[in-house]
């Protein structure tokens, strides 16, 4: 893939949140709204499965990173764990296409946070997933329920 074909969407810089999971399959770019992170990449070779489709573990992990944050983002910053985490895979993805991760439901609560995602190739439905997280205490411990 060409270097220029790398350059994302208007509204995506470069995703700050980085963790050895992530980091093979970078550049992995985000845009914050007022109400989530949207997280995106150009599907490369490192990306795919046996069949050079997305991975589902990619979609996954990206799903649950995007929903994740955007419950953080609702709740001031709240860190999160997951508890619950579905993926319902629609379509398929390609080498070189924009793979977008959207979150498009969050309901905060004190200890449970409940995010649905929809995942797009091309702006095509691929994925939607859905997840509940645990709220955490600054200390790193789950809130009393």
């Amino acid at each position: 893939m060409e270097t220029q074909t790398l350059v994302p969407p208007p509204g995506f810089t470069p995703h700050m949140r980085k963790s050895p999971l992530t980091a093979p399959w970078e550049p992995i770019f985000a845009r914050e709204t007022q109400s989530a992170f949207v997280l995106g990449l150009y599907l490369r070779e490192a990306h795919t499965n046996s069949r050079g489709f997305a991975h589902g573990g990619l979609i996954g992990a990206l799903a649950d990173n995007a929903m994740g944050l955007s419950c953080g983002l609702r709740l001031g910053g709240a860190r999160l764990v997951t508890v619950s985490l579905s993926v319902d895979y629609l379509g398929r993805a390609q080498i070189g296409q924009w793979l977008e991760f959207d979150t498009v439901f969050v309901k905060p609560g004190g200890t449970l946070c409940f995010a649905q995602a929809f995942v797009t190739a091309d702006g095509q439905p691929c994925a939607r997933a859905d997840a509940v997280f645990r709220v955490l205490e600054a200390d790193g411990r789950t809130r009393a329920a």
